[in-house]
């Protein structure tokens, strides 16, 4: 099993930054992808980028390009979302999760290709 904890989420003004963690717990893999999504009350959760864990290679939704950076720390287990520019719009539940396959980033988009998920951090942009 695999356990994601996130954190970092919290109150910004528009315009502000914030920076999100994942923590990945548990039995590791040699070829996995995590990612990030985003959900608010009454919709479907929303992708907002990738990455793979070997390599390196990132995707991001267009919604946050330029604004939005995934990383990670091999060394540490995290992911991390910088989140800069931040909008009112911005705000949701932002969960962490991660799927254990090759294929590229830009195809692991959809939330059912995913087979962890952690907890979510709420984040909330005031206008």
């Amino acid at each position: 099993q695999v356990q994601l904890v996130e954190s970092g989420g919290g109150l910004v003004q528009t315009g502000g930054s914030l920076r999100l963690s994942c923590v990945a717990s548990g039995r590791t893999f040699s070829n996995y992808a995590m990612g990030w999504f985003r959900q608010v009350p009454g919709k479907e959760r929303e992708f907002v980028a990738n990455i793979r864990w070997s390599g390196g290679s990132t995707f991001h939704s267009d919604s946050v390009k330029g604004r939005f950076t995934i990383s990670r720390d091999n060394a540490k287990n995290t992911v991390y979302l910088q989140m800069n520019s931040l909008k009112p719009e911005d705000s949701a539940v932002y969960y962490c999760a991660l799927v254990r396959t090759a294929v590229r980033s830009s195809w692991l988009i959809r939330e059912t290709s995913y087979e962890y998920w952690g907890q979510g951090t709420q984040v909330t942009v005031s206008s």
